[in-house]
């Protein structure tokens, strides 16, 4: 099996994408009560994390409890919103209100990427994905994870990015021989 993660919480007041904004209290205490759930339950014996900040602070917290190796790895980005990566999600509307009001999976952010893009990303390399070694966890981000769960479970993207229940700092199964993904925390 190979597990994937999100992030703990971060500043919702700014957009996420490629910002690097660090997890805020509430976030820090919930990747502490994932990290205890994953020393006692699973048997992991690599970290595989996001280059961006949330999902580095995340993994190490992850690996305080469970002391392994961590490589961090620019693959598992979330999308990248563009100009608006770290934007006070304020001004961002006010900036992007008609591009906002009317964005879908096809919608490419100013100078950043669609989510179908990042849903291409991932099911050209399912197979590397699948690949990874079992008993390694991959800190992400939720649009990460959700592709995995439109394309295993073969559904029509949308943009209901709360459908498969990717909170903050939960942990999902994926199970590479029967290519499934369910949540385990």
């Amino acid at each position: 099996m190979i597990y994937l993660m999100r992030h703990g919480q971060d500043d919702e007041r700014y957009i996420g994408g490629w910002s690097n904004n660090p997890l805020i209290y509430k976030g820090i205490n919930e990747v502490k009560d994932s990290a205890f759930w994953i020393k006692n339950n699973l048997k992991i014996k690599k970290i595989i994390s996001s280059d961006i900040q949330r999902a580095k602070d995340t993994a190490l917290i992850i690996n305080k409890e469970i002391n392994v190796d961590i490589s961090y790895n620019d693959f598992f980005r979330e999308q990248n919103k563009g100009l608006l990566n770290g934007m006070n999600a304020k001004l961002a509307y006010f900036k992007y209100q008609q591009f906002l009001d009317n964005l879908n999976i096809l919608s490419k952010f100013p100078s950043g990427e669609s989510l179908y893009d990042l849903y291409q990303k991932i099911q050209n390399n399912l197979d590397k994905i699948l690949t990874i070694d079992d008993d390694t966890l991959i800190i992400t981000h939720r649009g990460v994870i959700n592709m995995l769960y439109y394309i295993l479970n073969n559904i029509e993207l949308d943009m209901n990015k709360k459908r498969f229940n990717v909170d903050t700092a939960s942990v999902h199964e994926l199970n590479v021989k029967k290519k499934k993904i369910r949540r385990v925390w």
